[in-house]
């Protein structure tokens, strides 16, 4: 028997829904689900619906709240969803702040929200306000020296490791599916697999609350894949609610898809990207259908967030850019050269956060997580606080990477040298020589690319929320950022070179080392989650970018090939195969010339294979095989002479009926005949009453033969969604 996917097909489900008992048709724990007897179930659903909505005008009208009832669920999660992400970016940013301060009016306004309110505040000092103190300020009333700078030093370490110890404490004791990015998770749940707990009411609540403050403690990590998690608990929640999801697992997932997509929309504030990304990344079963309901939650999401205003810029997009110069087809070299970075970053961090993950589940270090979360806050925060490029949140240097030095930009990396007699207009700044503050920033990013690289290979994969997006973006972002300050004053000061020449000219504005970043950023993001299409879309929706999707898909594409050269998997299917989730990627290709017979269970040398007869066995003998077996279920043959076989019987199933039968029919004892036909066997007189279990008996089990390839095996499984297999020789299952 080939053991794989979800579980086999539907049987004759009409005779066994007329006596249902308490459990049947439901899902162990980290078993997986029967996508064709969900299918059947859901069909026989819709067609004794729409037979009784002939029946009366109350029986249409049901008829009609069943079919908008999917519509219903959406708007909830999109609803839902929106309001989540909102008030975690909120709540972030004031957190974040608190590292370094706090607002005298109101202690609960960031430090950007604290001087919107002061009237003291001018455009050139606009980061001081006299209302917005610095923990040193506040306490001794300093706010320069050696002494201040310590104690700001050390408020914000403690900060990080309050914020680090609460977080990792309420998911230890509250929540523990509440760590790590999710995604992975997610991925095995929608190809049929259960986890119960996972998509739960605490996981959600936990998750959002832990989010916050993991991603305020500094940690290099990002809220983004926690969020995909967190909008499939909503569409979870709200599925619950309504019995055309709640009883058939396999509309559950095409809502759980659904829900993916208003992840990632309020994440990015990318709604179309959102749709794309369940598609190409999460999805197993993705129909027609879903990619319209995908597309109305991701609606409804994002302008749900949008309402909420959490960036306080009127704007969806979280890193908005408006670049005033083209790209030219010369620069196309140092856009590919920033796609193999990021292949070959992705290829690094995959194998090593890999290692040091097995390493933790597999060594005393995983017995320890709280301490290791404080340990790697404590290094992390150590180690940010004195660069200002590693201090602030993720989130603001990947936005300050991506901005173009316009005139009223007061940031170092817009220290440049000034021609006094400069008379063009502000949008339009030439290109200038670097000053000192642009050599500082400079060196400061590069210790900064040392540091992102190194830390969040270690972060990633602790016991408390993580997701990769950002982290991995920061990388590119600083990368591409010096890259293009490389290409800019390369191409100020030879601007005579052949390859600059033509497009060139003293005194023009010739590169956005902003767009490097950009592009650096998708590139890296790409080489680690191998995705294409739905990045390229998420990044111009992200950035406001749409002019720039040559150089964006170059970068992917590029990243995608260098990162598939050393290992088709990305860092989400890693993280599957580490913790050893059943899932069968599409994407794999089976180069095994194998036959069935070859694969099976039993193998040869085992014991022969274990079957149920139709008429000749008592509750005895079947208990005792439950019982000494651990198969997920058994093929029914006519007798143990004419092994022809005539359907497959669940294990749990078994175990519910013969439960059920003891409990609630008299005369059923271990002695009792089960049979799986039509009519009972003929049995003498003093015999106990028999058993008919034809009501769980599938009628129409999947079955190859012995000579069948191993590669349309697996293809079947894939595309049919199967848990088991039989293989059979003649019309019989082979033993």
């Amino acid at each position: 028997m080939v053991n794989a996917g979800a579980m086999s097909g539907s049987g004759n489900l009409m005779d066994f829904l007329d006596e249902p008992f308490p459990d049947v048709g439901t899902y162990e724990d980290f078993h997986t689900i029967d996508w064709l007897r969900e299918k059947s179930r859901d069909t026989d659903r819709h067609r004794k619906i729409t037979s009784k909505s002939k029946e009366s005008i109350w029986e249409f009208i049901k008829s009609l709240l069943d079919a908008w009832s999917g519509w219903v669920v959406m708007l909830l999660i999109g609803l839902l969803a929106g309001t989540l992400a909102g008030v975690i970016d909120l709540a972030v940013d004031w957190m974040t702040d608190l590292k370094e301060g706090v607002c005298l009016s109101a202690f609960w306004y960031s430090h950007e929200q604290c001087c919107w309110t002061s009237n003291e505040t001018t455009f050139e000092d606009r980061d001081k306000c006299p209302l917005w103190q610095k923990w040193s300020e506040l306490l001794v009333n300093q706010s320069e020296g050696a002494s201040a700078y310590i104690l700001n030093y050390l408020m914000y370490i403690l900060w990080a490791l309050l914020f680090a110890f609460l977080a990792v404490s309420l998911v230890r004791v509250f929540a523990p599916y509440a760590c790590g990015s999710g995604i992975p998770e997610i991925k095995t749940i929608l190809s049929g697999f259960i986890i119960r707990g996972y998509l739960g009411k605490w996981t959600l609540l936990i998750k959002t609350v832990t989010l916050v403050l993991v991603v305020s403690s500094g940690l290099s990590l990002g809220k983004e894949g926690p969020l995909v998690h967190v909008a499939c608990c909503c569409g979870n929640f709200f599925s619950s609610l309504f019995s055309k999801y709640s009883k058939n697992e396999g509309k559950r997932r095409e809502v759980l898809s659904a829900a993916a997509a208003a992840g990632v929309s309020v994440a990015f504030g990318a709604p179309i990207g959102g749709v794309l990304f369940s598609l190409e990344e999460v999805s197993y079963y993705f129909p027609l259908k879903t990619l319209w309901r995908s597309f109305f939650a991701a609606l409804v999401a994002a302008f749900t967030l949008r309402s909420i205003n959490p960036f306080g810029n009127s704007r969806l997009v979280l890193f908005y850019v408006e670049y005033h110069t083209p790209w030219y087809m010369a620069e196309l070299f140092p856009f590919i050269l920033l796609g193999v970075f990021g292949g070959l970053w992705g290829t690094l961090f995959i194998r090593c956060n890999i290692a040091w993950c097995r390493r933790r589940k597999t060594t005393r270090l995983g017995k320890y997580p709280v301490l290791e979360v404080i340990v790697v806050t404590a290094i992390t925060a150590i180690i940010a606080y004195p660069n200002p490029y590693t201090r602030q949140s993720t989130s603001e240097l990947i936005s300050e990477l991506f901005n173009d030095c316009g005139a009223l930009e007061s940031s170092q990396l817009c220290d440049y040298i000034n021609d006094p007699n400069m008379t063009r207009p502000v949008d339009d700044i030439p290109d200038r020589p670097a000053g000192v503050g642009v050599y500082t920033a400079m060196w400061q990013l590069a210790l900064a690319l040392i540091f992102k690289i190194v830390v969040t290979i270690f972060t990633f994969g602790m016991k408390i929320p993580s997701g990769l997006f950002i982290p991995s973006m920061a990388v590119g972002a600083i990368a591409g950022r010096m890259v293009g300050i490389g290409v800019e004053q390369l191409a100020y000061h030879h601007h005579d070179w052949i390859i600059f020449r033509n497009w060139c000219r003293p005194g023009a504005d010739c590169v956005t080392p902003g767009l490097y970043a950009m592009v650096g950023a998708a590139a890296c993001l790409g080489g680690v989650t191998r995705m294409t299409v739905s990045l390229v879309v998420i990044m111009f929706e992200l950035t406001g970018g749409l002019e720039y999707i040559v150089p964006l898909m170059a970068a992917a594409v590029t990243s995608k090939w260098v990162a598939d050269a050393f290992g088709k998997e990305g860092i989400y299917e890693a993280h599957i195969h580490l913790n050893g989730y059943p899932f069968l990627d599409v994407k794999d290709e089976f180069t095994h010339r194998t036959l069935a017979t070859d694969v099976m269970r039993p193998r040869r040398g085992e014991p022969p294979l274990s079957v149920l007869t139709q008429d000749s066995m008592t509750v005895e003998d079947v208990e005792t095989l439950i019982k000494e077996t651990d198969y997920n279920g058994f093929p029914v043959v006519v007798s143990r002479d004419s092994e022809r076989l005539i359907g497959f019987a669940q294990r749990r199933e078994l175990i519910l009926a013969i439960k059920n039968a003891r409990q609630r029919q008299e005369g059923i004892v271990s002695n009792s005949i089960m049979y799986f036909t039509e009519e009972p066997p003929e049995l003498p007189a003093n015999s106990p009453h028999p058993l008919k279990l034809r009501r769980i008996l599938n009628l129409s089990p999947f079955t190859v033969t012995d000579h069948t390839p191993m590669e349309t095996v697996v293809d079947i499984f894939r595309k049919l969604g199967l848990r088991q297999c039989l293989v059979t020789r003649s019309g019989s299952p082979i033993s």
